[in-house]
């Protein structure tokens, strides 16, 4: 039983982590969209258009996140040795 409980709080710290890295990736990839077309230029690109953009890059993270897994740190979502 005890294997299992901490089965579950590995899989559960692995899932906040990478959870985590995909909410602040949308929400940097949303503010350097519009940081980037600066104020004159955002009217170029629909709000879904740059949504989409914040989408992509999240969904980026995703992969990384889930890539480090295999690759790094069973317990971590980073590539960074001891995250």
């Amino acid at each position: 039983m005890s294997n299992l409980t901490t089965l579950g709080k590995t899989a559960q710290t692995y899932t906040k982590d990478l959870a985590e890295r995909v909410v602040w990736t949308f929400l940097t990839a949303s503010a350097g969209v519009a940081v980037a077309s600066g104020p004159a230029d955002m009217f170029h690109l629909s709000f879904w258009q740059g949504v989409g953009t914040a989408g992509i890059a999240a969904a980026g993270s995703l992969l990384k996140g889930l890539a480090a897994r295999v690759f790094g740190d069973k317990n971590s979502a980073s590539t960074a040795p001891g995250v």
